[in-house]
Parts: structure tokens; C-alpha cells; sequence
């Protein structure tokens, strides 16, 4: 069974719920540990998403059909 994917804002809100409980220096050193391996992992699957999504945004499909560089023209 596949655990259900959270969206990037809501893995962002765990992960500053997390930094704000290590910053306050009031979590046992083993929950530190553990709260500090959940926050890198955290951290991991947030870039992954915004370079799946900058990598999506960055390629326009021309009329052809052919991938091209998205460009702002001012």
C-alpha cells in the first residue's frame, strides 16, 4: 500500500513546525535527533518538487509539438 503524497505546502508547513521546535531548544536530544532526520528528509522532497516544477515551467510545447525554452519577452 502506497502512502498517500503530501503537496508541497504541506510538507513545508511540517518541516518550519519542525525547525521552530528545534530552534526553541526545549526537545529531548533523541527527539532532536529524530525531529532533525524527519526535517532533512522534509527539506529532500520539497527541492524535488520545485525542480520538477521549475523543469516544467522552463519548457514551453510549440505548435509542433517540440519542446522549447520559455522565454519572457519584455
Amino acid at each position: 500500500m502506497k502512502k498517500e503524497e503530501l503537496s508541497f505546502e504541506e510538507n513545508l508547513e511540517k518541516l518550519e513546525t519542525i525547525v521552530k521546535k528545534l530552534e526553541s531548544g526545549e526537545v529531548p536530544l533523541d527527539k532532536a535527533i529524530s525531529e532533525f532526520n524527519e526535517a532533512m528528509n522534509l527539506a529532500k522532497i520539497c527541492d524535488e518538487k520545485l525542480k520538477t516544477a521549475e523543469e516544467a515551467i522552463t519548457k514551453l510545447v510549440n505548435e509542433d509539438g517540440k519542446e522549447q525554452p520559455f522565454k519572457i519577452e519584455e
